[in-house]
């Protein structure tokens, strides 16, 4: 495990998208954080869960968003959305009943955030207007 940086490269040109990715990397670092500092579990608890739903209020704002601007493969784009957050929520379980799951949902996070904004999400950049600055 380590911090994660954010790169222009992850940028998807949509600024309230591009915000919201840094957020949750900003959230990723946090936990890596409570983790490197060998925290209790009530603390790693509530990273987790500041993580997890500011994670499905970005998924809710994005489909809100691909919905909008009537984005043609909206269900398959919700379906990794649902997808990531079974697999999300099966790691916070385990973490519940004691079972350290926190690195392996902290790897979780890095792995498919970064892949799905450079190659999920930069399918629908195309789909939405930029503001004209």
């Amino acid at each position: 495990m380590k911090k994660l940086i954010w790169t222009n490269s992850l940028n998807t040109g949509i600024d309230v998208i591009d915000n919201q990715h840094k957020r949750i990397v900003e959230y990723i670092n946090k936990l890596y954080s409570v983790l490197s500092s060998k925290a209790d579990n009530s603390a790693v608890r509530d990273v987790i869960d500041e993580l997890v739903d500011y994670t499905m209020t970005h998924f809710a704002f994005e489909e809100g968003l691909l919905e909008e601007y009537q984005y043609v493969n909206i269900k398959a784009h919700k379906a990794l959305h649902v997808q990531f957050t079974e697999q999300v929520r099966g790691l916070r379980d385990r973490f519940d009943s004691s079972e350290d799951a926190s690195v392996e949902l902290n790897n979780l996070m890095v792995t498919w955030l970064f892949n799905h904004i450079l190659h999920e999400d930069a399918k629908y950049v195309a789909s939405i207007p930029k503001p004209k600055h």
